[in-house]
Order: C-alpha cells, then structure tokens, then sequence
C-alpha cells in the first residue's frame, strides 16, 4: 500500500478530518501495519496502549466488563489519548484484522495549530493565510475571525468570506480530491467585530466527485453561501484555446501601493479624492499587486471596463497543498473584480459603490498563489445596475489556470455608515 492511498484512507477517517493534508501526508509517513488473526487481543482492558490505532480492513469487537460490546469497522479508531493512557476495555479481531497505529511518539501530528500546517511553529506566516485561519468547533463547523490586521473596507472583505468558506469546505472532503468550482452569493454584510460560523454540508460524496454546501453565520442570520464541487485528478483531453496576452514582467511594474502613494500626493488630484485613496493605503493587502497598463485614470475619470494585472500572495505560503492555494487564490479575485463595470461611468466628483452579488471560479489546472498569476477581466455589459464581469487567470507559462464570472450592484454611492444587515 503506498502513501497515496495510506493518506487517502486517512482523510476518510473522521479523527482527521480536521487536519490539513501536510499532517495526513506526514501521519502516513510514520504508521506502522499491524496485523491480526480471528480471536487475537488488539488492546487488553486496563493496560497501557501504544497509540492510536486505525482500522484498515476487517472488523474489531470492543468488549468493556460491564456488559457492553461495540464493533468497530473500516474507518473507525481507538487507543491512548482517546481514553487517556490506558484503554477500558478488550479489543478483540472478530475477523482478520489489519490496522494503522499511530505510535505514542507521533501524537503530536493530531494537534492543529494552523489551519494548513499543524506541526511547523510558525511565528509570523503570511496575513493571507493567518485570515484563511479557521477553528473547528465540530465535524462540519468551523469558526472563522477578521484579523485585526486584515482589510475590511468597513465591513468584512467578501474575498475573506469565500476564501474561508472555500477553506471549511476543503476541511471536510478526502485529501485526494480538489476543488474544481464553485459559486458563492452574497447575502449581508459581514460584521468585522464578530466571529464568523461556517456550516458544512456535505451533499454528495461519490468515487471522483464531492459536493459541499457552506452557510456563513453571524447573529443567527446568512450572510454568504457557497456551493462548491471537489474531483479527484483523473487523465483526460487537454487543450487551451485562450491565450495570454502580451504583458509587462511583473518584476517591471509598480506595485499598487505605490501607486496609490503617488495619487495621494499628486496636487492636481482633489483634495476630497485623495483622501480617500490616502485612507484605502491605510488598509493592508496582503496580495502583491502589479497593474500591466499605466495608471493615469482615477476613480473619477472615465476608463475601459478592462483591467489586467499581475498577483501574488505576499510571502511564501506555508505548504504546497493546493486546496490553500486555491483558498488564497480565490480570496485575493474579489477585490477589484467588481469595479471594472464602473469605470465608463466615472466622473468628476462622483463617488460610486459595488457590492458584490454573486461569484463563480473554475480551476482548470494546478495553481500557486505565492508565484505571479495575470489576472485578466472584462465587464461586458451593465444595466438595471448590475455589473456582469467574466475572468481569466494565466500562470508565467501562459497556461489558462482558472475562470470567474461576478455580478455586482453597480451605483453612486451613499454616504451611509455601513451596518449589519441585508445588502440591498
């Protein structure tokens, strides 16, 4: 059996179910076979336990003194720590019995302290994945947190949402499948003050394909929810008819930060406009952003509903799994996703809103959020003041590595105070 499928087998197991797959692939790595007979004892009552055991095939029947007896199948598991060092009762193979035991030295690997890796002490990981951070409160609950230090515009960032309900979702589907894609639609405004509750429900769980619905909660009410669908990799027809248009090196291009630095300080701007770009420095993004095209319009100038730019996340990410990359990923797509179908409609003096309404993702192919991705996107059409946009990703190769559609209310803003509630 080789690790592929010993970590397979691993992510089916519920004790696990809440660990990133670094810990599986690391768990896999130091399980020792054990094998029994029909009638052999796998743990006598009262006795010291080597660790934590795992059925693999076959069946096991626990006996306890007072009477009671369970059986335990494929999936299930027992021993130190569960009861403590020493397990209340016999264990006996009713048929033969082949398990994974987890020894006592390698415990550790069960403990979670980030929400990907859970055994490298890390003490400043990248912003991106801190915010990804999700609590497991239960098999399918997750509570997630707006970090002081994260951008919120106000209210919670919807990237924020969807890369946290994508994260919850993740956490409950085996190690070997992916996310493909999925679609999100946002209900109300997010409460930056609150924890966020995020419900897992687990529609369809097939050979190749699982499908997951997550409510976000605050105060009782949803705000955001996400259907998304996981696939095992599988061999298949390839081909790309999309290509990635001639840009800039990433390297070349300033970053937006000091794009926005040079706005706040230019004096032909209104005073009222840099403000406002002043206040929007103040707020930490924790993507890398390049635009490919000089930035010589404003908010309020007239431009193209056109928009292409490089991204990153800032650091290096903490694990090579793809369902973080694709978390973070989908987490840094929102931010100016929206805006481009407001960019024919600026004028002087105007101040306009998006609020997002609905986002969709495909993944078409392996993806690293910590390397230069192009973002390129449209806005086609706007009316009845909905913005449609459309998406396409390419990594440094030219490879096409994801697709996104949103539709967003598009509108001159009013100055109200954001509050807890329905968006519309």
């Amino acid at each position: 059996m080789n690790t592929e499928s010993v970590v397979e087998f691993l992510g089916n197991v519920s004790l696990l179910q809440r660990l990133p797959s670094s810990s599986l692939k690391r768990i896999a790595q130091v399980v020792v076979f054990k094998r029994y007979d029909r009638g052999d004892y796998v743990v006598r009552e009262n006795q010291d336990v080597d660790g934590v055991y795992f059925l693999l095939e076959g069946q096991a029947q626990v006996l306890i003194s007072a009477g009671e007896e369970f059986l335990l199948k494929r999936f299930d598991f027992f021993g130190h720590g569960i009861f403590g060092d020493v397990y209340p009762a016999d264990v006996v193979a009713r048929s033969e019995l082949t398990c994974l035991l987890l020894m006592s030295d390698h415990l550790a690997l069960l403990e979670t302290k980030y929400v990907w890796d859970s055994d490298k002490e890390l003490e400043s990981p990248c912003l991106v994945e801190h915010i990804l951070y999700l609590e497991p409160l239960d098999l399918n609950v997750f509570r997630g947190f707006t970090p002081p230090n994260a951008p919120t515009y106000g209210k919670v960032y919807g990237g924020q949402l969807v890369g946290q309900a994508l994260a919850a979702a993740s956490k409950t589907v085996e190690t070997m499948k992916i996310v493909h894609n999925f679609h999100s639609y946002f209900l109300r405004v997010g409460d930056i003050d609150i924890p966020i509750i995020f419900e897992v429900n687990r529609l369809r769980d097939g050979n190749n394909f699982s499908t997951r619905r997550v409510d976000a909660r605050q105060k009782g009410k949803t705000i955001f929810t996400l259907f998304a669908s996981f696939q095992r990799k599988q061999q298949g027809f390839i081909h790309q008819e999309s290509t990635m248009p001639h840009t800039p090196a990433p390297e070349t291009l300033l970053p937006r930060e000091e794009i926005l630095e040079r706005l706040v300080t230019d004096p032909l701007l209104p005073r009222d406009y840099r403000d406002e770009v002043a206040t929007e420095i103040n707020v930490p993004f924790p993507i890398d952003i390049r635009f490919c095209e000089p930035k010589d319009s404003t908010k309020q100038t007239k431009s193209s509903p056109r928009l292409k730019y490089w991204f990153r996340a800032k650091g290096k990410l903490s694990d090579d799994d793809q369902a973080l990359h694709r978390c973070v990923v989908a987490y840094a797509s929102d931010l100016i996703f929206a805006s481009i179908s407001l960019n024919p409609h600026r004028r002087e003096g105007m101040s306009v809103a998006a609020l997002s309404l609905d986002h969709s993702m495909w993944f078409h192919r392996s993806i690293r959020a910590d390397d230069w991705l192009l973002f390129v996107m449209v806005s086609p059409t706007v009316f009845d003041s909905r913005g449609f946009a459309t998406g396409k990703m390419f990594n440094r190769k030219g490879e096409l590595v994801a697709s996104l559609t949103q539709e967003a209310l598009v509108k001159e803003a009013v100055n109200i105070k954001p509050s807890f509630g329905a968006k519309l």
